[in-house]
């Protein structure tokens, strides 16, 4: 290799590329601009849609280990293979398409150069879309004179996402020997109509078309119908996509089923045509002859057609369709293997299933023209042309290979056995033995699978506890594999047999071979596994790591070892999450339900130790770990088990989220409104982190002294909206909200206000933050109080002040009374309220009517014993029905006048005034 000025450049092909599931497909790779060798390496790998980050080896020019497992086995048949096209430039084959092999492939060239310039690798996108191209044909037998005319129809359809196009061919297969296939007229991508060599002359003279009729139906006509002509007309349909690149590529290809077309020749009066639709047979195929008779006006006239197979007769047909069977074939026929029928007066069909040797040889049909339907004299005869049938014996050159995958296991590991069967075409039986070391007695059986599949057990293998569940499987058409998963001593080693026979008509033949293999025992076992962090306590979005160190008393290097690392929130009710397993290969299985440590999370190996480093400590990694180390015995598979598993110590983690800094305004305030007007009390933010948001949730503290706060309501740090329950009515909804008016003021609007809101309100905000994976509360605070006071109206309004006392007996109705003294204007409205209790000390509201005359009652359940009455205005007594003792206590009523300031405007209280006290004694009954 010379010096170069230039540098490496890796091109791929261009992409994103649709593919069929199912077809063989190639990626194209070249590498240019690099130094070293003329013979560059690649290595092909993807990057799947469901880990878009992740890479996964697939092939490699250099590394035959280079695949991960998930390819290893496609790539060892040549499912995906690498095709040199020449020293820098490969092609990547993947002969069958699966879905799974949709996604993002990379192509790496190893470096050759003295120093890294330029690009080493190249992408490109390949989606698998499922084959919706269908193309039909009824399948006919058709046997026109010369100059007639035949028309042909197919049918063909797609329903691709992506946009493609159509080509449509007419072909016909020419012979019975060496047959040859011959382009009749085909309808390009293009859309353009191109006719075979063969059909230009009368493709331009318009004997050939073809028309397209709706959009899947196209028809194919001939005009003129030639003896050159006949043979096995299809048609057959590709779909075409446009790649990147400006290239057009089939994606996937249809045929449809034959159409047989014979071609009557006008030059004799009686002529015959024997066809068959397969010459060439092996043993058990079924072979199909036609005898067509070309004759004028033929649908008049009456036929005989005989059958001979060299010379010797077989079956007749008379005029009438009934059929007669030669003895020696009566047997056949009787059991369903013959059959022959007059398709119409021109076509007579002749069906052998399942051909044997003796079916070999030369065909002919004889057709005899007979005189009326009431004498058979026969005017004339003719023979058809001979046709060879060649039947190709069944081969019986069965080979078998017998091997095994775990030669030599410990005690308890699984036994892997193949047998490998080749040349057999038939169904087969497969028959599992053993024979243990130093056991001169018969063979013990394993496993039978039956032609049909079924399977079944030997005696000493039906107990699954001991052995584990044997599994006899057909890997492939030919490959059957016996699994037993684990051994329990010495005695089940030894010779290993597989018994294969095949079958075919009632007969079978045999093959066998067998294998060695050895099992030793392992001594006890002694295991012992410590987890260790250098610190207990980490700040979020610092790294912290465990250390799981294992002692035994064995060299740990003799065998391999696994780990399972575990998790348990800091949650009450928290259990143990698997987080990952490492197996002795080093593949990594992730949980699905601890998605988040993966990415943050790095798993390291030395000696006898495996660490679990995270990066960047969330708050959902708080909490307890522990480590689950397994040892498992050599050549043993994932299904086997471990020789020793060993749980380690667990190792509490804390995660301190950072501190809140949230800092509230406590100056404490006051507001006096007017009744009916708008009030606002504000909550100011003093200090706060820049990225916080905040949840704010605002309280009333009644007047009364030893009263609890009233949640009034709740704004989240997403804007959502929760009332108290004394505030979950309407008319409160719609009175009492939350508005932020900036980034650090909150208000709490009540709109027109009235003297029941009287108290003394504050805020208390919480402090949220986005930590990555989820929203943490870091603190809350509260805000000073802000008293509402009402300004009372200068105008009073009289009510009676007279205090009464009153003694009902339980059950009986009694009415407490509240009179207005005052006549109100017209333009004035009243609101009235019933209170139990005294002024400013307990009393609690019964029942409003509000200044549209709607009655609200603070409980549902009291609308059925309290009833308010107004038969005259200034009257607004209140009834208790059934009285109960419950009811005793101190009542008044309040009433308060109500003026609208103008049209739309808001409602100002006027006046206010209480009634004197009653108070109502109850007398049990």
């Amino acid at each position: 290799a010379g010096l170069s000025t230039g540098q490496r450049v890796v091109t791929v092909q261009k992409g994103p590329l649709y593919r069929v599931r199912g077809s063989h497909v190639t990626l194209w790779c070249k590498v240019s601009g690099y130094q070293g060798p003329a013979e560059q390496n690649f290595q092909w790998s993807i990057y799947l849609p469901s880990a878009p980050e992740r890479e996964v080896q697939i092939v490699s020019t250099v590394d035959p280990s280079f695949p991960y497992a998930i390819y290893t086995q496609r790539v060892r048949n040549r499912g995906i293979y690498v095709e040199r096209v020449q020293g820098d430039a490969v092609l990547l084959h993947i002969t069958d398409l699966q879905d799974q092999d949709a996604g993002e492939y990379e192509c790496h060239t190893p470096n050759t150069d003295e120093r890294y310039f330029g690009s080493y690798s190249a992408k490109t996108n390949l989606s698998v879309v499922a084959d919706t191209l269908l193309a039909s044909m009824v399948p006919q037998i058709l046997a026109h004179p010369e100059g007639d005319t035949v028309e042909l129809v197919c049918e063909v359809s797609k329903s691709t996402a992506q946009h493609t196009h159509l080509s449509v061919g007419w072909y016909n297969l020419l012979g019975s020997g060496d047959r040859r296939t011959e382009e009749v007229l085909m309808l390009s991508k293009d859309f353009v109509l191109r006719p075979g060599p063969s059909y230009m002359q009368r493709f331009l003279a318009g004997d050939v078309r073809l028309n397209k009729i709706g959009n899947t139906t196209y028809k194919l006509f001939i005009g003129g119908v030639e003896l050159s002509d006949q043979g096995q007309l299809y048609c057959e349909a590709a779909e075409w996509i446009e790649d990147p690149d400006k290239t057009w590529k089939d994606i996937s290809r249809k045929q449809t089923e034959r159409t047989s077309l014979t071609v009557i020749s006008q030059g004799r009066d009686l002529s015959v045509v024997i066809t068959a639709a397969e010459s060439s047979l092996s043993e058990g195929d079924s072979l199909q002859l036609s005898c067509m008779v070309e004759a004028q006006k033929s649908s008049s006239r009456q036929f005989q057609v005989l059958w001979l197979l060299d010379s010797m007769e077989v079956a007749r047909v008379d005029p009438h369709g009934v059929l007669i069977w030669k003895e020696e074939y009566e047997e056949r026929a009787k059991l369903g293997q013959l059959q022959a029928f007059k398709q119409s007066n021109t076509v007579y069909v002749l069906i052998i299933y399942e051909v044997g040797l003796k079916d070999n040889g030369t065909y002919h049909c004889s057709v005899s023209e007979m005189k009326t339907p009431g004498d058979f004299s026969i005017i004339q005869s003719n023979l058809s042309s001979s046709i060879q049938v060649d039947v190709k014996p069944v081969d019986r050159r069965m080979r078998l290979s017998v091997s095994t995958s775990t030669p030599h296991v410990i005690a308890g590991d699984a036994l892997i056995l193949l047998c490998q069967v080749q040349g057999a075409t038939n169904p087969v039986s497969v028959q599992w033995w053993h024979l243990p070391p130093q056991h001169p007695g018969p063979r013990v059986l394993v496993a039978t699978m039956e032609r049909d599949g079924t399977l079944s057990l030997g005696s000493t293998y039906h107990n699954n506890r001991t052995r584990g569940s044997l599994r006899l499987e057909k890997a492939s058409s030919g490959t059957f594999t016996l699994v037993i998963p684990t051994t329990l001593d010495e005695s089940d080693g030894g010779r290993y047999g597989c018994k294969v026979t095949e079958w075919f008509k009632g007969q079978s033949w045999t093959e066998e071979g067998e294998t060695t293999v050895t099992v030793s025992s392992m001594a006890g076992l002694s295991l012992q596994a410590t987890l260790r962090s250098r610190i207990a306590a980490v700040r979020y979005g610092q790294s912290f790591e465990l250390d799981c160190q294992v002692s035994a008393n064995y060299t740990l290097e003799e065998v391999p070892m696994s780990v399972l690392w575990l998790f348990q929130p800091s949650l009450p009710t928290g259990h143990y999450h698997e987080l990952v397993q490492v197996f002795p290969n080093g593949t990594m299985a992730w949980s699905t339900t601890q998605a988040h440590f993966q990415g943050r999370a790095q798993l390291m190996k030395a000696a006898t130790s495996f660490r679990l480093r995270l990066h960047s400590a969330m708050a959902a990694y708080q909490g307890t770990y522990q480590c689950v180390v397994e040892i498992w015995r050599r050549n043993t598979l994932p299904l086997g088990q471990s020789a020793a598993t060993v749980r380690s110590n667990s190792v509490g983690i804390k995660v301190v989220l950072p501190e809140s800094k949230l800092q509230l305004s406590t100056k404490e305030s006051s507001v006096e409104i007017a009744g009916g007007a708008d009030a606002a009390i504000e909550c100011r933010i003093v200090f706060a982190q820049n990225n916080s948001q905040f949840a704010v949730t605002w309280y009333l503290l009644p007047r009364l002294a030893d009263a609890s706060p009233l949640q009034i309501l709740r704004a989240s740090y997403s804007s959502v909206l929760e009332y108290g329950a004394e505030f979950n009515s309407h008319d409160k909804k719609s009175r009492f909200l939350s508005q932020r008016m900036s980034s650090d003021v909150f208000w709490l609007r009540i709109l027109s206000a009235n003297p029941g809101d009287q108290g003394r309100y504050y805020c208390v905000v919480e402090e949220w933050l986005w930590l990555v994976d989820s929203w943490y509360k870091l603190g809350e605070g509260a805000s000073g109080r802000t008293t509402l006071a009402f300004k009372l109206p200068e105008h009073e309004l009289h009510l009676e002040k007279t205090n009464y006392s009153i003694s009902t007996r339980e059950g009986e109705d009694v009415t407490l009374h509240c009179l207005l003294q005052d006549a109100c204007p017209p333009t004035t409205h009243i609101l009235a309220i019933w209170f139990k209790g005294k002024e400013s000390s307990d009393s609690k509201p019964l029942v409003t009517i509000h200044r549209d005359g709607a009655i609200e009652y603070s409980q549902e359940s009291l609308s059925r014993r309290l009833h308010l009455r107004r038969r005259t205005a200034g009257d607004f007594s209140l009834t208790l029905h059934s009285v109960e003792g419950g009811d005793a206590g101190v009542y008044y009523c309040q009433v308060q006048e109500w003026q609208q300031q103008s049209e739309g405007k808001n409602w100002l209280m006027q006046a206010l005034a209480n009634s004197g006290y009653t108070q109502l004694t109850t007398i049990p009954p």
